[in-house]
């Protein structure tokens, strides 16, 4: 495929949410400058960075006009952040680099196009056995999701979203820490078919310092963003999945409690994530014993 300079394709807002990421910050902007599509903006939100990583973005900021720096009053966090990052996009697509990963040159382009011709709101990537990007539609995709294999299970680098929906459904949900892109991806793919890409848009980057290895922050979260969500996002299940689901999710959490007190024998932290789950033993009989 040629490479897309032309400004008749839609303008592509790039998200890059920033906190102390001086180390990775450079490779991850110069990804976005040597990517293949041309008409994009790139918005770079420093959520009150203490080393050199907002001085790093001002640099290339004053060099490309695309590129367009926005430094927070005060350090709102992962998802706050990029909501507020979405406030600023122009564009007809949002995605998302991370300050610590790297862009693909050829993926945007590949993205743009399938999700132009398919009609879908939102896409993720995931790893599958196709060789093409495909549709998958709401209900199809949320089963899949839940009883064959966690396709959604991706975070916010893995998507893409028109920009007006993404406005549509509120953003990214806030509430659930690190689990916050599981619960928001479910939102999205609820409301409009799905745009599957099998290869993905940046090269996430595994290092000691993201938020990935907060075990503790998902402890929790992951047992909320679940529980909430099939009973306020009126997903396309019926009563008998709902339950099959909410069971298994009280049991993982209760099995993934136990691990994580042995691991630690931290009984402050442990007690904390029953009293934030309100987890009774109403919830570990079903955990434990239901059928």
């Amino acid at each position: 495929m040629s490479s897309i300079h032309s400004f008749d394709y839609p303008l592509v807002s790039i998200l890059m949410t920033v906190y102390n990421r001086e180390v990775f910050i450079v490779e991850a902007i110069e990804s976005v400058l040597a990517n293949n599509y041309a008409n994009w903006e790139l918005i770079i939100t420093d959520d009150c960075s203490t080393d050199h990583s907002y001085e790093i973005a001002k640099k290339y900021a004053s060099k490309d006009q695309r590129i367009r720096l926005y430094k927070n009053e005060k350090n709102l966090g992962d998802y706050p952040n990029r909501n507020r990052a979405a406030s600023y996009a122009n564009g007809a697509y949002i995605v998302i680099v991370d300050s610590d990963d790297r862009m693909y040159p050829d993926s945007l382009e590949k993205w743009v196009l399938f999700m132009q011709e398919s009609g879908c709101k939102f896409g993720v990537f995931n790893f599958t056995d196709a060789s093409e990007s495909f549709v998958l539609d709401s209900p199809t995709i949320i089963q899949h999701h839940f009883f064959e294999k966690p396709i959604l299970n991706f975070g916010p680098v893995a998507t893409i979203i028109e920009n007006n929906y993404f406005k549509s459904i509120k953003g990214f949900s806030t509430k659930y820490g690190p689990a916050n892109d599981m619960y928001s991806n479910l939102k999205a793919a609820k409301g409009t078919s799905v745009a599957v890409f099998p290869f993905p848009l940046v090269d996430y980057r595994i290092h000691e310092g993201q938020e990935l290895n907060n075990k503790y922050g998902y402890l929790a979260n992951n047992y909320l963003y679940l529980r909430d969500a099939i009973h306020e996002l009126d997903l396309p299940l019926s009563s008998t999945q709902i339950k099959y689901i909410s069971k298994k999710n009280k049991r993982r959490f209760f099995f993934n409690l136990l691990k994580f007190f042995f691991k630690t024998f931290d009984f402050k932290k442990t007690f904390l994530a029953v009293r934030v789950t309100n987890f009774g033993m109403k919830d570990v009989f079903i955990a434990l014993f239901q059928k």
